[in-house]
C-alpha cells in the first residue's frame, strides 16, 4: 500500500530519534564499562595577580642567572622557566637588565630583613650587643648569598654609588646614631661610620672567600664584631 510523503518523513523522524537515544544509551554503557568518564571540557587559566607574576618571572630568572650567567640567559628562557608569554614580561620589566636590577634590590631588602631581625633579638639597652649582631648576621647573611651576589652586583660595571648608598648603610647609620644619642659610644659621624663598617664587611667576606677553602664563619664574624666595637671606641673584650 503507498505511503504518502509526510508519513515516510514521520516514520523516519521516529527511527532517527530512536537511534539517536540507542546511541547515547550505548555510549554511557561503554563508558561504565570502561571505567572512565567522558574528558571533562577544559577551564580557562585563572588570571593571577601581577604581583605573582612579577615574582614567577624573578624567581625564573634567578635560576637561570645562576646556572648560566646575566649575559647567557635570554627573555624568551625567563618567558618559558615562567610558563608566560613573551608579551607579559614586558608588562612587568623593560630589560633584562631590569630584571637584574630588581633582583639586585630584593637582594639587598633579604639581607637587611635578616640583619633587622637579629638586632631585634637584643634587648633594648644592649647597645654593644646590636652592633655585634649587626656584624654576624653580615657574615652569614652575605656568604650565604655570595654566588647570586656576584653575579647581579659584579656582572655589570660596578658603580661607586652602590657601595656608599643602599639600605644597609643606612640602617646602619640610623643604629649608630641612635647608640650615640642614648650615649652607648661616641662617634663624630654616624653616616661615614657606617659607610666604614659595611666596606670592612663587604672586603672581609670577600677576602676570606677568596683566599679559604672552608671559612670560619664564627671567627670570620668575631674578627669583624672586634673591628665594629674598636670603631665607636668600646672595648672588644
Amino acid at each position: 500500500m503507498p505511503v504518502g510523503n509526510r508519513s515516510l518523513e514521520g516514520l523516519f523522524s521516529r527511527r532517527s530519534a530512536r537511534f539517536a537515544i540507542m546511541g547515547s544509551v550505548t555510549g554511557v554503557q561503554s563508558w561504565r564499562t570502561s571505567g572512565s568518564m567522558p574528558p571533562a571540557p577544559k577551564s580557562r587559566p585563572r588570571t593571577k595577580p601581577p604581583e605573582e607574576r612579577r615574582e614567577e618571572l624573578m624567581n625564573a630568572a634567578r635560576g637561570l642567572f645562576l646556572e648560566h650567567g646575566v649575559a647567557a640567559t635570554t627573555i624568551e628562557q625567563i618567558t618559558t622557566a615562567a610558563d608566560v608569554a613573551k608579551g607579559t614580561f614586558y608588562l612587568h620589566f623593560s630589560s633584562k637588565d631590569d630584571v637584574r636590577a630588581a633582583l639586585a634590590d630584593q637582594f639587598a631588602q633579604d639581607l637587611l630583613a635578616k640583619i633587622r631581625g637579629a638586632v631585634a633579638q637584643r634587648s633594648h639597652e644592649d647597645w654593644p650587643g646590636k652592633l655585634a649582631a649587626w656584624a654576624a648576621a653580615g657574615v652569614s647573611g652575605y656568604l650565604d648569598s655570595i654566588q647570586l651576589h656576584d653575579i647581579l652586583f659584579h656582572g655589570t660595571p660596578p658603580t661607586r654609588e652602590g657601595l656608599v648608598q643602599n639600605i644597609v648603610i643606612d640602617h646602619l647609620a640610623e643604629l649608630l646614631q641612635a647608640g650615640a644619642d642614648a650615649g652607648a659610644w661616641s662617634i663624630d659621624d654616624a653616616r661615614f661610620t657606617a659607610i666604614f663598617l659595611f666596606s670592612g664587611l663587604h672586603g672581609v667576606v670577600d677576602a676570606a672567600h677568596i683566599k679559604e677553602k672552608r671559612i670560619n664563619r664564627n671567627r670570620l664574624s668575631l674578627r669583624l664584631e672586634r673591628l665594629c666595637l674598636c670603631a665607636v671606641g668600646l672595648p672588644t673584650d
